[in-house]
């Protein structure tokens, strides 16, 4: 960790402290609330919280300064956000400017990742990380956090339980969107910048390659049987569909405008795009994509500004941000189409749904 992060770190250190130990006991003796889906509410400094079966907004959580994404921690104990700090801190902050589509840029200042205990809907642990901080993912056995700093080119590893920051790795220009292969031994970041995806080996914290996409790449994906992976190209109107194994684009499949956030389903035969578009020109659709023929086989139309998506366990409703619109799309994946319109707090971004 480099003297930034332990400037941050000694800062942060003294509610660090105080907090870690609500952490430990969260984690130790909560069960998992089970059916909610978080929304990171990055104009409005809040996670909506929507229940997964009513499709109802059942609370909101104040956060820090625009939180832009969320992620639910695999065993569904503690959702982690990204922000940038407390209100007050970061009102001392200059906006950045330099993110390409601003609409899915990152935030301004040094940031923090932020933990809340899914049982009480608290937030309970913050941790100081990079520049820019902009989506946060955990490891599948959650002992380590991920956090793509856009302002300075790295990757944050935060141990979950000692709650600091214990590796800062560089890698490609504006990391943006991250995730982690299904047997969790790479990481995958888009370089919103760099035209790049790096490939971070979770043992070593190394990036061991880079592979080249195209324009624009937003955010990153796989199939869950790991064959695949995939990266949006926001300035192409297309996804890379990449081989996991030899780290080589197979082809490229067209979808709507400024596609950002992508999810497969859990069989691993389907891809959803959602196609935020511009400020000017919103987009306001999911390209649903065959992953056995490579063709978008459907479009949705939800709301406006359609940003992230994720999908449940059992692959029957993706939950779809509308950056502009103020909502979230429920969409049933069988029947393709839009059964439920949930508003949330203003500018919804990442979402995230409990296991």
């Amino acid at each position: 960790m480099d003297t930034r992060d332990t400037a941050r770190s000694f800062i942060f250190g003294a509610r660090i402290a105080s907090l870690s130990a609500v952490v430990l006991i969260a984690a130790g003796s909560a069960f998992a609330a089970a059916g909610k889906v978080y929304v990171a509410d990055e104009e409005a400094s809040t996670i909506s919280v929507i229940d997964a079966t009513t499709f109802k907004k059942i609370g909101s959580i104040p956060v820090g300064q625009g939180p832009h994404n969320v992620q639910v921690a695999p065993d569904g104990k503690l959702v982690w956000v990204t922000n940038n700090g407390d209100p007050a801190q970061a009102a001392e902050k200059t906006p950045h400017e330099g993110m390409p589509k601003s609409a899915h840029g990152a935030m301004a200042g040094a940031g923090a990742a932020w933990a809340i205990d899914t049982a009480s809907d608290a937030v309970v642990a913050k941790v100081p990380v990079g520049m820019h901080p902009a989506h946060v993912v955990v490891a599948p056995d959650g002992r380590y956090a991920y956090v793509t700093n856009g302002g300075e080119n790295t990757v944050s590893v935060v141990d979950t339980s000692a709650l600091r920051v214990v590796e800062t790795i560089p890698v490609g220009a504006s990391p943006h969107g991250i995730r982690i292969s299904p047997d969790g031994k790479q990481a995958w970041v888009a370089n919103l910048k760099g035209g790049t995806v790096s490939v971070i080996d979770t043992q070593t914290r190394k990036q061991i390659a880079k592979i080249a996409v195209g324009k624009g790449p937003a955010q990153v994906g796989f199939t869950p049987d790991g064959r695949l992976g995939f990266v949006s190209l926001s300035d192409e109107n297309q996804v890379a569909v990449i081989d996991a194994a030899s780290r080589k684009v197979m082809r490229k499949v067209s979808v709507g405008t400024v596609p950002i956030q992508l999810y497969a389903t859990p069989d691993s035969r389907l891809l959803l795009v959602a196609n935020q578009g511009t400020r000017k020109k919103p987009g306001n659709t999911v390209s649903i994509i065959d992953l056995g023929t490579f063709k978008a086989v459907a479009t949705i139309e939800t709301g406006r500004g359609a940003h992230g998506v994720v999908i449940d366990r059992e692959g029957r409703h993706a939950f779809v941000t509308n950056t502009y619109a103020n909502t979230v799309s429920v969409l049933d994946v069988v029947e393709r189409k839009v059964i439920a319109t949930v508003p949330v707090g203003r500018g919804p971004n990442g979402v995230s749904v409990t296991p």
